[in-house]
């Protein structure tokens, strides 16, 4: 269960981790505005723009990512299967965001989507293991 719990303490800091190549951009537009820091971030082009894309967009990913692990922790359908999905979001976000700041859009799409499936899979994994037990219908 400590790897399930590891990685959802990872991914609640991962948007977090995600704005430091945000501060860099901002720092190099004329210095960052901690007065309009929002406003500022809409200004930004290139991987700046990315930088901040890819900030939010950890945000958004946590959500269903935390809620397969809580899902998984309260019915307590710990697999091996589904720490390898926990661990394999958590290196395909990393991996997300470095494509998003490099601009390579096709990888980073990919490195998207197979993120997205793994806290798919580890609450359908946990639904069909809940069912064949009787304990949902």
């Amino acid at each position: 269960m400590s790897t399930l719990i590891w990685c959802l303490l990872i991914a609640g800091v991962l948007p977090i981790a995600a704005k430091a190549p945000v501060v860099y951009f901002q720092n190099r537009d004329k210095g960052y505005d901690n007065r309009h820091p929002r406003a500022q971030q809409q200004r930004l082009t290139g991987a700046g723009a990315r930088a901040v894309a890819g900030h939010y967009n950890a945000y958004e990913a946590f959500s269903l990512f935390a809620a397969a692990i809580l899902l998984i922790i309260a019915t307590n359908q710990i697999t091996e299967l589904n720490q390898i999905l926990a661990v394999s979001f958590i290196v395909l976000r990393v991996i997300y965001h470095v494509f998003y700041l490099a601009n390579w859009d096709k990888l980073r799409s990919l490195a998207w989507l197979f993120a997205f499936l793994c806290p798919v899979l580890m609450i359908a994994q946990t639904a069909i293991a809940l069912s064949g037990n009787g304990a949902a219908h």
